[in-house]
């Protein structure tokens, strides 16, 4: 393997030990509400993770940043629809009788 790989894989298991240190420290209340904060996040990790496969040179490398790519898109969707039911539990109720006018 080349130095390149080594130093990229050295950088991903630091990332995800201090993601993990970090993530471990916020309170399950927190979780939720942070949910957008976090797509914002996982949004940069899909943008270069394409950024990456456009660059790649092996196909080791285009296959992490795939997999990078996908695992990003899975945590923004995830996000976007826990963020969504959260919305709803704090929205007020739909008044079914009223058909458009006043409230």
């Amino acid at each position: 393997m080349s130095q390149e790989l080594y130093t990229n894989l050295a950088i991903f298991v630091l990332s995800l030990l201090v993601g993990f240190e970090v993530i471990s420290k916020i309170p399950a209340t927190l979780h939720t509400p942070m949910m957008s904060g976090a797509n914002a996040i996982h949004g940069v990790v899909v943008v270069g993770a394409i950024l990456v496969a456009l660059e790649a040179n092996t196909v080791t490398f285009y296959v992490i940043a795939f997999i990078a790519a996908f695992l990003g898109a899975i945590n923004v969707s995830g996000g976007y629809v826990v963020t969504d039911r959260m919305l709803e539990m704090f929205s007020k109720p739909k008044d079914k009788g009223n058909k458009g006018g006043d409230k």
